[in-house]
């Protein structure tokens, strides 16, 4: 584990390796103490380099064992070795030489999962972003890309499965026991996709032919006794394929396609070429353990992957500054696969409410950054959901802007101007500027720029000129190291809705300001003209959510409810509702801080009952719709002197309003929605169930009865009713018997299941309450909870610290004490998810002031304690700046 350094890396200071490594030949010899590995490495120096330049070749940890150049033993005098770093300085004159490179290292004892590691008695890797350090010394960068061949020697018994990256090649038995295979992968890649499996996992087989006439031999493999619960992810795997052939134009290259789950993994899953490793709750599904998001999710993550190998692996990014080049676009990409698979109305509403939850919180607070860093002092902390999230609608945004046929010429563009290069944002912006001949120079600020656009509009109709004006403004909030913004190319999609619900037709009479039903802002202050407008229309703004912004519009609550209720683009029409919802809530929780009962709205109520029983409507839809704003996301919008107790308190008050009104109606729709067929993971029956549990909610919530939950959990044929049943006992009946024997069962039930068991711990770590931390504390010591194994640390740690706000933001800091104890345990193994769980404490200043106190304390104790990693003293730090 590298120890924080203080230094900072800089997009400004980049320059080229002055080596190149065209080939790279890896033999490992494979032991679970002791490891060799052999490295034969042709180096070759630039043009213009001097013979005297020394060759500086990044390590983390590792034991040299002996070092040779062209066949020589190198001398002692002519390099120097540390565990960090290996530099040599006495190099042949010739430009071109070969360097091996013998280290020795120990899979067994690498409890931080980069490198090489044990998991379950398998030998797996993860090398994103700097993890092919800690297996041999290299020039580990994304711009310095190699032909790879490896041959892997195991013991045949414990390890008969060997694979690598690429084409497999020879094999064959060794003496002792043991035995070897060769992989070869053809296409350059950069370390970080370097990936190494060797175990004994059962395999399940098919096959591809892609559009180019190859025959692809398609593998995913996993523990014994879980094939059958492959089938989703294969079915996900052949459909992203095909998609990305129709969609993209793009061919799987290698002859096979290689998908392998692992129990401890510090990530989703890593797109190493032709070797995807997985986070085995990513692959592994049946009706019995899954739940519908784990369907959906698994579905993502599976095209995800796969996608990377045209963005991301064929075209790589040019250094770690790049990040969004490969993560953002792929993310847009499996977006855009879920929505074409699914529902695109219900995909893109859950999209923005990850990117609200998630990305906006980042760009309000102490780590915003922009979707492109200019700086960072550890790589491992910009794996964000501003590069993720926000990057996607950045790319989405060009496709608003070009329309869908210009962007596909500038996608073609892409991959045939850069196959098999490191590229940069700048040269993925030019692609589209030259396909469509327009200038993107101002929209490129998305990428520079941190922080979310606020924009404030106001409409005014003069019925007598049959005239719509539209004021708009545009503003920045300043960011940390940002207190100046530039102003912005913003496209907000929009639509004028007619009493009638329907679209109004309109003439722009500022016709540069508007295109194909697009408004660009690229300026500071809009003042737009719409004539032939031939009533009042309802104004529906960032359709689509055409762009990343916070909207504020000037209209009566009259106005928000038409378009709640009738318009036509179901994002606006779920974002009005949102809002209302969002509105009313907060002054609830501002009552309820005074002790003041709140009075909700009737019309609101209403809606609300009306929505549910729209038939019109895909129920998946009308889940979205009813499902109230989290309390994270009531608590950003109240953008200060949080008080998460008050928050809980108003947002269970309107349950309780909307299920008492709606009562019975709501009982026969939720009878109505029980349906006995067998399960299916489709999006249809996904949807159903989904508005069906969100229903049994509203009615535990306002009758306060266990029985119905209660029999739910027990009738339920699938994870996905007995998960939310036991979500609702957990969080609407306290300490009923009713809970108490439903958890009971459900650990009787799944103990020796660990993805199942992560739903149990996960539930109750959600559940509120004044003994929410002492519940957390306990399960901590529960026999089955494991601080080394990541997906149980996020169950239960990070869903305290994200979903639990009540309890983690308790008002005596028992919370705050609570977490920073196992943040800081966590951190001694794996500093990578210790970082990562301590941007829960991200938006602190925004508390109320005693527990805003408590917060900073911790922290503060926090950055005090010694020997801190770098990935978690760059957290700690840019919180407290």
């Amino acid at each position: 584990m590298r120890s924080d350094t203080g230094q900072v890396f800089k997009l400004e200071d980049y320059r080229p390796s002055d080596f190149r490594i065209p080939a790279t030949e890896l033999t490992f010899d494979l032991a679970p103490e002791r490891t060799l590995v052999t490295a034969e490495l042709t180096i070759e120096r630039q043009p213009g380099v001097a013979a005297k330049t020394p060759l500086v070749l990044d390590g983390d940890g590792l034991t040299l064992v002996s070092l040779a150049i062209d066949g020589e033993a190198a001398g002692a005098a002519s390099f120097r070795a540390t565990p960090d770093s290996l530099t040599l300085r006495s190099l042949p004159a010739a430009r071109s030489f070969r360097l091996t490179i013998v280290t020795e290292i120990a899979p067994a004892e690498n409890a931080a999962l980069m490198g090489l590691y044990l998991s379950n008695s398998v030998y797996c890797t993860q090398c994103e972003a700097e993890g092919f350090r800690r297996i041999t010394y290299f020039l580990d960068r994304p711009d310095v890309l190699s032909v790879y061949t490896v041959r892997i020697e195991a013991d045949l018994k414990t390890a008969p499965l060997l694979l690598s990256n690429g084409n497999p090649g020879e094999t064959g038995e060794l003496n002792g026991g043991r035995h070897f295979a060769v992989w070869h992968d053809p296409f350059p890649k950069p370390s970080y996709l370097f990936a190494l499996v060797a175990g004994d996992l059962a395999t399940v087989s098919d096959s591809f032919e892609t559009m180019e006439g190859r025959k692809v031999a398609l593998g995913i493999h996993v523990e014994h006794g879980k094939q059958d619960r492959t089938t989703y992810a294969m079915d996900a795997l052949k459909r992203s394929m095909k998609w990305d052939e129709e969609r993209f134009g793009r061919a799987y290259d290698l002859d096979v396609f290689n998908i392998v789950a692992v129990s401890d993994f510090n990530m989703g899953a890593m797109e190493n070429k032709g070797l995807n490793i997985f986070n085995d709750k990513y692959v592994l599904a049946d009706p019995e353990t899954a739940t519908d998001t784990d369907f959906a999710n698994i579905e993502a993550i599976i095209a995800h992957e796969y996608f990377h190998n045209w963005t991301g692996n064929r075209i790589t990014c040019r250094d770690w500054f790049q990040l969004c080049l490969k993560e953002g676009l792929t993310v847009y990409r499996d977006q855009e696969f879920t929505a074409d698979q699914r529902s695109r109305a219900v995909e893109r509403i859950g999209d923005v409410r990850t990117l609200k939850g998630h990305q906006f919180p980042e760009d309000q607070g102490p780590l915003a950054h922009p979707v492109r860093p200019r700086r960072y002092r550890e790589i491992n902390n910009f794996y964000t959901a501003t590069v993720y999230e926000k990057g996607a609608e950045v790319v989405r945004m060009i496709q608003a802007l070009l329309g869908p046929d210009l962007f596909r010429a500038g996608m073609d563009l892409y991959f045939e101007r850069h196959d098999g290069e490191a590229a940069t944002v700048e040269e993925f912006v030019k692609v589209f500027e030259d396909a469509a001949g327009r200038d993107l120079s101002q929209f490129f600020l998305w990428y520079q720029q941190a922080g979310t656009p606020n924009v404030t509009a106001k409409a005014r109709y003069d019925e007598g000129a049959r005239v719509l004006a539209i004021d708009i403004e545009q503003s920045i909030p300043p960011t940390p190291g940002e207190s100046r913004k530039k102003v912005m190319h913003i496209p907000l999609a929009f639509g004028l809705v007619g009493p009638d619900g329907s679209d109004m037709d309109w003439k722009a009479v500022d016709g540069a300001s508007v295109e194909n039903g697009v408004i660009h802002l690229r300026k500071r202050k809009h003042a737009l003209r719409f004539s032939g407008v031939s009533e009042r229309p309802r104004l529906s703004l960032n359709r689509g959510f055409s762009a990343p912004v916070t909207l504020s519009v000037e209209e009566n609550r009259a106005d928000r409810i038409f378009l709640a209720r009738h318009d036509g683009d179901l994002f606006c029409r779920w974002q009005a509702l949102n809002t209302l919802m969002v509105e009313v809530l907060i002054a609830a929780a501002n009552l309820c801080r005074d002790g003041r009962p709140p009075d909700f709205p009737a019309d609101l109520v209403a809606l609300c009952g009306d929505i549910a029983a729209d038939e019109s409507l895909e129920p998946a839809f009308r889940a979205l719709a009813l499902t109230l704003p989290a309390e994270a996301d009531i608590a950003r919008e109240m953008g200060s002197n949080i008080d998460p107790d008050a928050i809980l308190a108003a947002r269970t008050l309107l349950a309780e309003a909307i299920g008492s009104a709606h009562a019975q109606a709501f009982a026969a729709l939720y009878g109505a929605l029980d349906s006995k067929a067998p399960f299916t993971p489709d999006s249809g029956s996904a949807g159903r169930r989904a508005l069906r549990n969100i229903i049994l909610d509203y009615l535990a919530v306002s009758s306060g009865e266990a029985s119905l939950a209660a029999r739910q959990y027990a009738d339920a044929s699938n994870m996905t009713d007995r998960a939310a049943a036991l979500t609702v006992l957990a969080t609407r009946h306290g300490e009923s018997t009713d809970k108490a024997e439903a958890f009971a069962d459900f650990e009787r039930r799944y103990r020796t299941d660990a993805l199942v068991l992560d739903k149990w711990f996960q539930i109750q770590a959600a559940a509120p309450g004044p003994a929410a931390v002492e519940t957390v504390r306990a399960l901590g010591e529960h026999p089955a909870f494991s601080l080394t194994n990541p997906n149980r640390l996020r169950a239960l740690v990070g869903t305290f610290s994200t979903a639990n706000q009540t309890g983690f933001h308790r008002a005596d800091g028992e919370g705050y004490r609570f977490f920073a104890e196992i943040v800081l345990q966590v951190e001694k193994k794996n500093p990578q998810v210790a970082a990562r769980l301590a941007t829960a404490l991200r938006s602190w200043r925004s508390l109320e002031p005693g527990r805003k106190a408590l917060a900073r304390e911790v922290l503060l104790r926090m950055s005090s304690a010694e020997n801190l990693s770098a990935d978690l003293r760059d957290i700690v730090d840019r919180t407290l700046a």
